[in-house]
């Protein structure tokens, strides 16, 4: 066993450490500039951003939910889309997905993944669309690129918006271009677990469309476009200077980072051998960057199990996530049909240690344990 400490699944307090002493000194200057929303550091993230991400536009915002769901209201105050409209989504997601889409009084329309990539399946959500469907809204689940040229081609047929949940995939690429640069829109989350994470929570849309990014910026500032004139029946929803500091300061180091998340996944894809759970798909080999592996996800038809023997063996596990969004109490009521592969993945579903700090021994402790693993 590593001795002296437990392999934690995500150790946030050590991971920040590594952005010292800058973290330090941007929170001093920002606790002494007394300017702690709608400043400079705040307009100065979304520039960064919007480039980095290869959009002309980015609205910071408080978190990935209200990113969006104000990409939805804004939608609706547009004109583009109408209450009890259809939003297909992906079944297997958080449960945030389709709560976005229900505050809006839109009717979220479940499809079923690829088990193998825990994605959506093209040809599943071909069967989906109805002439009520107006948007996919595509989570990049785990870290995990999910546009692909079927889908591309399913939109484009069947006139559909394309909004991109990115919360966990920033900085994958497809084809050239960042997830969040791929659809009409695109929501992020900077919670503090994500690969960029800030110190609290924040979040951000971003866009080439200026229409559409100055109707959700007016409805993050309680729907005014100027100062207590109030257009729109809006919310409150900003980034604070604190947390803009923070992710100016980690976005150069992103790509290094995820970077290493692919290296520990390559390893676990290629050591981890047992014939009692199944890996998930390795990226695309002309892809290799369409998945920066915010989480690596094993599935495991004798999950507890598993789970207590990795635990005494002293590491940390998590289960992403329990319970699908369609079978949450608050849907109770609503009949998604059947959905057998979300379900099966919920019950299976086991998240191992990755992240940036991860050391070569503990990487090879991981994957030692799995594999002497008995299945009992």
């Amino acid at each position: 066993m590593i001795e002296n400490s437990a392999i934690k699944f995500l150790d946030l307090k050590a991971i920040n450490q590594g952005f010292e002493p800058e973290l330090t000194e941007t929170l001093l200057e920002i606790s002494q500039s007394g300017q702690f929303v709608n400043g400079e550091i705040s307009e100065k993230f979304e520039k960064n951003f919007a480039h980095y991400i290869g959009t002309e536009h980015c609205i910071s915002l408080g978190n990935g939910t209200n990113a969006l769901e104000l990409i939805l209201k804004a939608y609706l105050v547009m004109g583009i889309l109408e209450k009890k409209d259809e939003i297909l989504v992906p079944a297997n997601t958080f449960f945030a997905t389709f709560l976005a889409i229900s505050n809006q009084g839109l009717v979220p329309v479940p499809v079923e993944p690829d088990p193998t990539t825990f994605n959506i399946c093209a040809s599943s959500l071909e069967q989906k669309i109805t002439e009520k469907s107006r948007a996919l809204l595509l989570v990049h689940l785990f870290g995990r690129n999910a546009l692909s040229e079927e889908i591309k081609q399913l939109l484009e047929k069947n006139n559909l918006k394309l909004i991109e949940d990115n919360a966990q995939a920033v900085g994958s690429i497809y084809n050239g271009n960042r997830t969040g640069a791929l659809g009409h829109s695109a929501a992020h989350s900077f919670y503090p677990t994500k690969n960029l994470g800030a110190l609290g929570d924040a979040g951000a849309v971003t866009t080439n469309d200026l229409e559409l990014a100055a109707t959700i910026r007016a409805l993050g500032n309680y729907g005014g476009k100027e100062k207590y004139v109030f257009e729109y029946l809006g919310t409150h929803s900003k980034m604070d200077e604190i947390q803009a500091g923070v992710l100016n300061i980690k976005l150069p180091y992103l790509d290094k980072s995820n970077r290493f998340r692919n290296e520990i996944a390559g390893t676990y894809l290629h050591e981890i051998d047992s014939i009692h759970l199944t890996l998930p798909k390795a990226p695309e080999q002309n892809q290799p960057l369409s998945h920066t592996w915010h989480l690596f996800t094993l599935l495991v038809p004798k999950r507890e199990n598993l789970i207590r023997h990795l635990s005494k063996m002293g590491i940390e596990t998590a289960i992403h996530y329990p319970i699908p969004p369609h079978l949450q109490p608050v849907y109770r009521q609503t009949d998604f049909g059947e959905l057998p592969i979300t379900e099966r993945i919920h019950q299976e579903t086991l998240s191992i240690p990755l992240n940036p700090i991860l050391k070569k021994t503990e990487i090879k402790y991981i994957i030692e344990a799995i594999n002497n693993w008995d299945g009992k």
